[in-house]
C-alpha cells in the first residue's frame, strides 16, 4: 500500500487553519505533520480537518509557543512524545501508522537558536545545541521499535548542506547553517541510519529551499532561501520513496507561513 506524509510549519495552526484546509483538499497527503501550531492543547481546530477525512489526530500543544501535531486518514496507536532538555516544550510527537509494515511517525520542531551562534552568551543557542546532543542519544535507542520502520520528519531548524542555502559563504556564521549546527545533525542522521529521502530525489548539487524570511521585501524575487525542513526514514522506507514536492507557490498564499509543505511520496 503506498501512502504519503507531509510537513509543514505553520506558524499558527487557527491563524492559517484556511491555508491547512487547503493544502489537504488540493494535495490529499495521507499524513500531515504540523510544527509551530502555537495552540494550547485541546483547541487544535481539528473539526474542518475531520470534515476533509482526517479523523486521526494527535496534538501536543502549548500556549502562545512550539507545538506539533500529525492529522491522518490513517488510523494510527500509540501517541507519545518526549520532553527533550526537561524544558516541557512542546517538540516532539510521535505515531504508529495501522500500516501493512508498522511505522512510526515522528514530528519534531527543533529550536531554532535565537541569533548569535555562541553557546556562551546566548541561552538559546545553547538549548538548541543541548537539544541535539540528547537527540542523538534518543535517536539511537528510542526512535525505532524492532521490525518497524521510521519515519522523521518536521522543521530542524538546521541547513546542513552547502546547497540547502542561498549561500553557503554568507551564512557560515548564520544560526542554522553554522559548522557546529551542520555536523550536529548530520551525525544524528548517521547514528540513526536515516535516510535524508529529499536529498535522494534532489541531488546534495542542487539548491533546495524549504523556508524563505519575512525580512525579504520580495522574497520570490531574492530567492535567499534555506532548507530547513526535513524527511527522514529508516533504509527500506528509503527504498520505497518515490518521489518528494516542495509546494515553493504556498510560501506567496495569503498570510502565508515562512515555511511551505513538503510532500513525501512511498509505494
Amino acid at each position: 500500500m503506498g501512502f504519503s506524509v507531509a510537513t509543514w510549519n505553520i506558524n499558527s495552526v487557527r491563524l492559517r487553519i484556511d491555508l491547512v484546509h487547503r493544502f489537504l483538499k488540493e494535495h490529499e497527503p495521507d499524513v500531515l505533520c504540523l510544527q509551530e501550531t502555537k495552540c494550547p492543547q485541546g483547541q487544535f481546530p481539528s473539526g474542518r480537518l475531520r470534515a476533509l477525512g482526517y479523523e486521526h489526530i494527535a496534538e501536543f500543544g502549548q500556549k502562545g509557543y512550539h507545538g506539533v501535531a500529525i492529522v491522518s486518514r490513517i488510523p494510527f496507536t500509540e501517541q507519545a512524545s518526549h520532553d527533550f532538555c526537561a524544558k516541557g516544550d512542546c517538540r516532539h510527537v510521535s505515531v504508529r501508522l495501522n500500516t501493512p509494515a508498522p511505522t512510526v511517525v515522528h514530528n519534531f520542531y527543533i529550536p531554532a537558536g535565537g541569533d548569535e551562534p555562541d553557546p556562551a552568551i546566548n541561552e538559546k543557542f545553547a538549548h538548541k545545541l543541548s537539544f541535539l546532543d540528547e537527540l542523538k542519544s534518543w535517536t539511537t535507542s528510542k526512535a525505532r521499535p524492532d521490525g518497524h520502520e521510521a519515519i522523521l520528519v518536521g522543521d530542524l531548524n538546521i541547513a546542513p548542506l552547502t546547497e540547502d542555502v542561498w549561500s553557503h559563504k554568507d551564512l557560515l556564521k548564520v544560526v542554522s547553517h553554522t559548522p557546529i549546527e551542520c555536523e550536529a545533525l548530520l551525525g544524528i542522521q548517521k547514528a540513526g541510519g536515516w535516510h535524508d529521502v529529499m536529498r535522494k530525489h534532489v541531488p546534495p548539487s542542487e539548491k533546495l529551499y524549504t523556508w524563505w524570511s519575512y525580512r525579504a521585501k520580495d522574497w520570490l524575487a531574492a530567492d535567499r532561501g534555506r532548507r530547513l525542513d526535513h524527511v527522514w526514514t529508516s533504509e527500506k522506507l528509503a527504498e520505497r520513496s518515490t518521489g518528494i514536492q516542495v509546494l515553493k507557490e504556498a510560501r506567496g498564499w495569503q498570510q502565508p507561513s515562512d515555511h511551505v509543505p513538503v510532500i513525501a511520496r512511498f509505494s
